[in-house]
């Protein structure tokens, strides 16, 4: 709608100084005209002196026309480089605008999803064959854990692997065994998840940790939540281990940014990206760029920047009910003269 109104005001200015064109000719003609006539009245002697002095005013008028004219010229032409700058920067604003309604529509989508993996992982770390693996620390009460673990992951394709670590941090059982073998009894007292879901305060809470590519689950992109299994599966109960859950970020991210509503212009020339807290990469349209740092500059939740040659827009997480988001954004980059 914007382009439609600059273009009809900049063809309203060209059919305006065609017009003043065809009118200073027309006036060049009456000029000439009226030198004419006062050369004829000239000749006619005392006969011509009033046909003169109305040849000579005609002269006048027509003088004072083409100043007018010249004057009306030089207003449209400014006026017309006006509404030009104005209908870019409009143009700027909608399409900055609009690029960051869609990266925050993009982590919001995002955060709905991981709400719904914080949900998870509350509930599972109540589910009695986890809690007996660790309550009645035997081999039967391993392998049947290891077995509600498969039922769930034959349920909820998102996940790579579902751990049960006890209090020291040994792995006791996971849900795919044969996938990845070397998990159980694998030492995971010092992995970030570990750390926070035994700190978790009761079972209404959770940890959550960056997206990393976790050398234990072949380098996936993973994004792990976790809680801590207690006693009787009590949301007060005592702290037995904790069940660490990790989600297989990287189809799933890249569904996200793949599908942002764009042009078949817009996703030739742009990269639409989720940035965590610290404006690392996490996904991107461009998968190689998956740990960069980004250069996103930001005063506000929600906006667009013009950096050089392009333009940036954002949008902060807004959270999605009882998951609150961890700072990450939405960001489209994209040439400004696309």
């Amino acid at each position: 709608m914007q382009d439609r109104i600059i273009d009809l005001a900049l063809d309203l200015t060209r059919i305006t100084q065609t017009k003043i064109s065809d009118l200073d000719q027309i006036m060049l003609r009456t000029q000439i005209l009226s030198m004419n006539a006062r050369l004829e009245a000239a000749r006619a002697g005392e006969a011509g002196k009033s046909f003169a002095i109305v040849a000579q005013e005609m002269g006048s008028v027509a003088n004072e026309v083409t100043g007018l004219s010249r004057s009306l010229n030089t207003a449209i032409s400014e006026n017309a480089a006006r509404i030009q700058s104005a209908g870019a920067d409009m143009a700027l604003d909608f399409r900055g605008s609009r690029y960051a309604d869609l990266a925050r529509n993009a982590v919001e989508i995002m955060d709905r999803n991981l709400y719904e993996r914080s949900c998870d992982v509350r509930w599972w770390a109540t589910d009695s064959a986890v809690v007996d693996a660790l309550a009645h620390p035997t081999p039967e009460h391993a392998a049947y854990a290891s077995e509600r673990l498969a039922t769930i992951l034959r349920s909820y394709t998102v996940y790579l692997d579902l751990w049960i670590a006890d209090r020291s941090g040994r792995v006791v059982a996971n849900g795919r065994p044969d996938r990845y073998p070397n998990a159980a009894g694998m030492d995971v007292s010092r992995s970030e998840w570990f750390r926070k879901g035994m700190d978790t305060a009761d079972g209404d809470c959770f940890a959550v940790c960056d997206v990393v590519r976790a050398k234990a689950l072949g380098a996936a992109q993973v994004a792990t939540y976790a809680t801590a299994i207690r006693e009787g599966g009590a949301t007060c109960g005592q702290t037995l281990g904790v069940l660490g859950i990790f989600f297989d970020w990287q189809p799933q991210a890249q569904a996200i940014v793949d599908g942002v509503s764009l042009s078949e212009e817009e996703r030739r020339t742009s990269k639409v990206m989720l940035l965590d807290s610290a404006h690392r990469v996490i996904a991107s349209t461009d998968p190689a760029a998956f740990g960069q740092s980004f250069p996103l500059k930001v005063d506000k939740p929600w906006g667009y920047q013009v950096e050089k040659d392009k333009i940036i827009a954002y949008g902060l997480t807004p959270g999605y009910e009882t998951y609150r988001g961890l700072g990450w954004y939405g960001c489209i980059e994209s040439p400004l003269d696309a």
